[in-house]
Protein backbone atom coordinates (compact mmCIF):
# COMPACT_ATOMS: atom_id res chain seq x y z
CA UNK A 1 0.00 0.00 0.00
CA UNK A 2 1.21 3.32 -1.21
CA UNK A 3 1.37 5.86 2.07
CA UNK A 4 1.89 8.56 -0.07
CA UNK A 5 -1.43 7.80 -2.04
CA UNK A 6 -3.10 7.16 0.97
CA UNK A 7 -3.07 11.17 1.53
CA UNK A 8 -5.77 13.27 1.16
CA UNK A 9 -4.90 16.60 -0.83
CA UNK A 10 -6.55 19.35 0.93
CA UNK A 11 -8.08 22.45 -1.45
CA UNK A 12 -7.35 25.50 0.32
CA UNK A 13 -9.92 28.81 0.57
CA UNK A 14 -10.60 30.05 -3.19
CA UNK A 15 -9.38 27.30 -5.21
CA UNK A 16 -11.60 25.96 -7.59
CA UNK A 17 -10.99 22.26 -8.73
CA UNK A 18 -13.29 20.65 -11.27
CA UNK A 19 -13.42 16.97 -11.91
CA UNK A 20 -14.25 15.30 -14.40
CA UNK A 21 -14.94 10.84 -13.89
CA UNK A 22 -15.61 10.04 -17.07
CA UNK A 23 -12.81 12.10 -19.02
CA UNK A 24 -10.11 11.49 -16.38
CA UNK A 25 -9.72 14.79 -16.04
CA UNK A 26 -8.60 17.55 -13.38
CA UNK A 27 -8.75 21.68 -13.53
CA UNK A 28 -7.39 23.78 -10.96
CA UNK A 29 -7.88 27.25 -11.12
CA UNK A 30 -7.13 30.20 -9.26
CA UNK A 31 -6.36 33.59 -9.94
CA UNK A 32 -2.55 33.54 -9.95
CA UNK A 33 -3.37 30.75 -12.91
CA UNK A 34 -5.10 27.43 -14.23
CA UNK A 35 -3.76 24.06 -14.45
CA UNK A 36 -5.36 20.43 -16.44
CA UNK A 37 -3.95 17.27 -15.96
CA UNK A 38 -5.45 13.54 -17.29
CA UNK A 39 -4.82 11.17 -14.89
CA UNK A 40 -4.47 7.47 -16.76
CA UNK A 41 -6.62 4.50 -16.43
CA UNK A 42 -6.93 2.31 -13.68
CA UNK A 43 -6.37 5.60 -10.91
CA UNK A 44 -9.62 6.88 -9.29
CA UNK A 45 -10.10 10.58 -8.22
CA UNK A 46 -12.89 11.71 -5.57
CA UNK A 47 -13.33 15.00 -4.50
CA UNK A 48 -15.25 15.57 -1.22
CA UNK A 49 -16.35 19.11 -0.24
CA UNK A 50 -12.54 20.32 0.45
CA UNK A 51 -10.56 16.98 0.31
CA UNK A 52 -8.95 14.94 -2.99
CA UNK A 53 -8.99 11.54 -2.37
CA UNK A 54 -6.92 9.09 -4.86
CA UNK A 55 -7.43 5.45 -5.00
CA UNK A 56 -6.41 2.69 -7.55
CA UNK A 57 -9.07 -0.13 -9.27
CA UNK A 58 -6.96 -2.76 -8.89
CA UNK A 59 -3.00 -3.67 -7.56
CA UNK A 60 -1.47 -3.52 -11.06
CA UNK A 61 -1.79 0.43 -10.92
CA UNK A 62 -0.37 1.01 -7.40
CA UNK A 63 2.97 2.40 -9.18
CA UNK A 64 0.69 5.29 -10.66
CA UNK A 65 -1.48 5.73 -7.38
CA UNK A 66 1.10 7.53 -5.39
CA UNK A 67 2.58 9.53 -9.07
CA UNK A 68 -1.08 10.57 -9.97
CA UNK A 69 -1.67 11.80 -6.19
CA UNK A 70 1.38 14.23 -6.14
CA UNK A 71 0.86 15.65 -9.60
CA UNK A 72 -2.26 16.59 -8.26
CA UNK A 73 -0.70 18.29 -5.21
CA UNK A 74 1.60 20.24 -7.02
CA UNK A 75 -1.05 21.30 -9.50
CA UNK A 76 -3.15 22.79 -5.88
CA UNK A 77 0.16 23.59 -4.22
CA UNK A 78 1.30 25.74 -7.46
CA UNK A 79 -1.38 27.33 -8.16
CA UNK A 80 -1.40 28.70 -4.43
CA UNK A 81 2.20 29.65 -4.37
CA UNK A 82 4.62 29.89 -7.53
CA UNK A 83 7.34 27.11 -7.76
CA UNK A 84 11.07 28.52 -8.32
CA UNK A 85 14.35 27.44 -9.11
CA UNK A 86 17.16 29.41 -8.68
CA UNK A 87 20.16 28.87 -10.72
CA UNK A 88 24.29 30.31 -9.81
CA UNK A 89 26.36 31.49 -12.83
CA UNK A 90 30.18 31.45 -11.91
CA UNK A 91 32.84 32.49 -13.54
CA UNK A 92 34.85 36.13 -14.58
CA UNK A 93 33.02 37.84 -17.33
CA UNK A 94 30.11 35.29 -17.22
CA UNK A 95 26.23 37.00 -16.96
CA UNK A 96 22.76 36.69 -17.54
CA UNK A 97 19.91 39.39 -18.53
CA UNK A 98 16.69 38.93 -19.55
CA UNK A 99 15.23 41.51 -22.36
CA UNK A 100 11.92 40.99 -23.00
CA UNK A 101 11.37 37.14 -24.38
CA UNK A 102 14.64 36.06 -24.00
CA UNK A 103 17.20 35.22 -21.76
CA UNK A 104 20.92 36.19 -22.95
CA UNK A 105 23.84 34.51 -21.66
CA UNK A 106 27.67 35.74 -21.97
CA UNK A 107 29.33 31.81 -20.98
CA UNK A 108 32.80 32.53 -22.49
CA UNK A 109 31.49 30.89 -26.37
CA UNK A 110 32.47 33.40 -29.24
CA UNK A 111 28.50 35.06 -28.93
CA UNK A 112 26.27 35.11 -26.88
CA UNK A 113 23.44 32.66 -25.94
CA UNK A 114 19.90 33.70 -26.71
CA UNK A 115 17.13 31.28 -24.88
CA UNK A 116 13.43 32.63 -25.68
CA UNK A 117 11.44 32.16 -22.58
CA UNK A 118 8.30 29.55 -22.88
CA UNK A 119 5.08 31.16 -22.37
CA UNK A 120 4.22 31.90 -18.95
CA UNK A 121 7.72 31.14 -17.20
CA UNK A 122 8.86 34.06 -14.97
CA UNK A 123 12.53 34.74 -15.33
CA UNK A 124 14.23 37.37 -13.20
CA UNK A 125 18.00 38.29 -12.37
CA UNK A 126 20.12 39.18 -9.32
CA UNK A 127 23.79 39.58 -8.10
CA UNK A 128 24.62 37.40 -5.01
CA UNK A 129 27.31 38.55 -2.56
CA UNK A 130 30.81 38.21 -4.67
CA UNK A 131 28.52 39.92 -7.97
CA UNK A 132 27.93 36.67 -9.45
CA UNK A 133 24.53 36.62 -11.52
CA UNK A 134 21.04 34.60 -9.92
CA UNK A 135 18.87 33.59 -12.26
CA UNK A 136 15.42 32.71 -11.09
CA UNK A 137 12.78 30.68 -12.92
CA UNK A 138 9.28 30.64 -11.32
CA UNK A 139 6.04 29.57 -12.53
CA UNK A 140 2.93 27.51 -11.08
CA UNK A 141 3.93 24.18 -13.00
CA UNK A 142 6.30 22.47 -10.60
CA UNK A 143 7.69 20.35 -13.61
CA UNK A 144 7.88 23.39 -16.47
CA UNK A 145 9.88 25.29 -14.36
CA UNK A 146 12.41 22.26 -13.73
CA UNK A 147 12.51 21.65 -17.26
CA UNK A 148 13.39 25.55 -17.94
CA UNK A 149 15.89 25.00 -15.54
CA UNK A 150 18.00 21.71 -16.77
CA UNK A 151 17.83 23.82 -20.40
CA UNK A 152 19.37 26.51 -18.80
CA UNK A 153 21.78 24.52 -17.00
CA UNK A 154 22.76 22.67 -19.97
CA UNK A 155 24.80 25.74 -21.67
CA UNK A 156 27.71 25.35 -19.54
CA UNK A 157 27.09 22.44 -16.97
CA UNK A 158 29.64 23.20 -13.89
CA UNK A 159 33.08 21.72 -14.24
CA UNK A 160 34.50 19.49 -11.56
CA UNK A 161 37.83 21.21 -11.25
CA UNK A 162 37.04 24.54 -9.81
CA UNK A 163 33.43 24.34 -9.67
CA UNK A 164 32.74 27.27 -11.60
CA UNK A 165 29.80 27.80 -14.91
CA UNK A 166 26.31 27.13 -14.06
CA UNK A 167 24.54 25.46 -11.28
CA UNK A 168 21.65 25.41 -9.01
CA UNK A 169 22.04 27.40 -6.23
CA UNK A 170 21.93 24.34 -3.32
CA UNK A 171 23.86 22.30 -5.78
CA UNK A 172 27.12 20.56 -3.91
CA UNK A 173 30.49 20.19 -6.07
CA UNK A 174 32.51 17.58 -5.61
CA UNK A 175 35.94 19.06 -6.53
CA UNK A 176 38.42 17.18 -8.09
CA UNK A 177 42.21 17.66 -7.19
CA UNK A 178 43.87 18.26 -10.59
CA UNK A 179 47.45 17.16 -11.91
CA UNK A 180 49.24 18.84 -8.96
CA UNK A 181 47.77 16.43 -6.53
CA UNK A 182 49.76 13.48 -7.51
CA UNK A 183 53.17 15.46 -6.33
Amino acid sequence: MSRIGKKPIVIPDGVEVNLDQQSNYIRVKWPKGELEFRWPQGVIVTKEENIIKVNIEDEIYKNLWWLVRTLINNMVEGVTKWFEKKLLVVWVGYSAKVQWDKLILNLGYSHPIEYKIPEGIKISTEKDQKWNDIIVVSWIDKQLVGQVAAVIRSFRKPEPYKGKWIRYIDEVIKLKAGKQAKK
